[in-house]
């Protein structure tokens, strides 16, 4: 029983195919930066036969371009191996057999400007995080909320009175889509009974 836990996996990799024309890409554009930077090399070296507005011209044409080659590589890392991951959730209670033995989970959903991020989405976000299907003494949810928005904070003043009939119904019914804005959205909302009992509890608050 003990092996058959240890091979269960959690998470699978898959390689992407389009990694061969990243690579590709890439090469050739690595070789079309070289040659502009040889280029330019060249074009400092000879300081007798160039004044200096051009000198300076192609110095700093040079460091931007320097610059800009330096950020194209950096964003090149996650391109040059794309890969794909499946998660297999049905598998972690396998593993995990006792509460006890989840790791703790702090989540933290950071806002500022209730204008830019709407303090509804924000509350959905928090209210998602703890219908998570995980241990409840496992799991910590942080908002900060750096403009000290009252809007937010009411947003979630209300979602924790929502929140305790949302978790449950979604913990009794097994739900996938916690974010009640997707949930109330999707065709199974609209087969399930309880549902509209969830609805009126929201207009009632």
């Amino acid at each position: 029983m003990e092996y058959a836990e240890a091979n269960l996996q959690l998470n699978s990799s898959r390689l992407l195919p389009r990694r061969i024309f990243n690579r590709a890409f890439a090469l050739v554009y690595s070789a079309a930066i070289s040659a502009v930077l040889y280029h330019h090399v060249q074009t400092l070296l000879r300081r007798p036969t160039t004044t200096f507005p051009s000198f300076f011209t192609t110095l700093s044409m040079f460091m931007s371009d320097i610059f800009l080659a330096f950020m194209w590589l950096n964003s090149q890392a996650f391109r040059i191996n794309p890969v794909t991951t499946k998660p297999f959730p049905e598998n972690l209670q396998k593993v995990l057999n006792r509460p006890e033995d989840f790791p703790a989970l702090d989540v933290f959903i950071c806002t500022a400007d209730p204008y830019k991020e709407p303090p509804m989405r924000v509350a959905a976000t928090a209210l998602s995080v703890m219908a998570y299907d995980y241990p409840t003494e496992k799991l910590s949810v942080y908002v900060s909320d750096d403009g000290g928005s009252e809007l937010t904070l009411f947003a979630l003043m209300e979602a924790a009175k929502f929140g305790k009939v949302w978790l449950p119904f979604c913990k009794e019914n097994r739900v996938l889509e916690r974010c009640p804005e997707a949930y109330f959205g999707s065709d199974f909302a609209a087969r399930n009974s309880e549902t509209e009992k969830i609805k009126v509890t929201v207009v009632v608050w």
